[in-house]
């Protein structure tokens, strides 16, 4: 793959473009009053980007619900937040259309983006082939200050080693609000 994964564009169904690269989240922005900033910065300090597992897992369903319960809190924070499901863009529209969440949330049905953040896979091909029974949900906190043109600093990672390992939304926060 000869591009980073700041400039994997993936199909958003979500709030946003309708494809989306992190790098777009990094993009710096003019200020809206010269008088009371110098120079054009990120819109975002940080960005929480959550790797699922599946269209079907139940678990992964419910970690998107609640990050939307408490999305404010995050923009608050100055931090976006991204949900990547390994499915193609009609699966993941059935997330969308059922939840309405309020960030955006990609198709990445090759995986690119759950590979580049080493996103745990088990049960080797099997695991490859069947996310459901192989990969697993994984949260990882990039921070959009430290941005340089190929890749986003990890602040911090959560990989989990279960279907149910996964950090509490007050740990993301923390994360999150540590960058701004």
């Amino acid at each position: 793959m000869t591009e980073t994964a700041l400039e994997v564009t993936l199909p958003n169904v979500g709030p946003g473009p309708d494809s989306l690269a992190l790098a777009d989240l990094t993009d710096p922005i003019a200020p809206a009053d010269p008088t009371t900033a110098e120079a054009a910065a990120p819109a975002y300090e940080a960005i929480v980007l959550l790797l699922h597992r599946d269209h079907h897992a139940g678990q992964c369903r419910r970690q998107v619900r609640a990050v939307a319960d408490r999305y404010d809190e995050f923009r608050d924070r100055g931090c976006a937040v991204v949900s990547v499901v390994p499915e193609p863009r009609e699966r993941v529209r059935e997330w969308q259309e059922r939840y309405d969440l309020p960030y955006p949330i990609c198709a990445d049905p090759n995986a690119i983006l759950g590979d580049a953040f080493d996103q745990p896979v088990r049960l080797g091909a099997l695991g490859r082939h069947f996310d459901l029974v192989g990969r697993m949900p994984a949260a990882i906190v990039l921070d959009v200050r430290d941005a340089d043109a190929d890749e986003l600093a990890v602040a911090a990672a959560d990989r989990g080693r279960t279907i149910f390992d996964r950090p509490e939304i007050d740990a993301l926060l923390a994360h999150a609000g540590r960058q701004s």
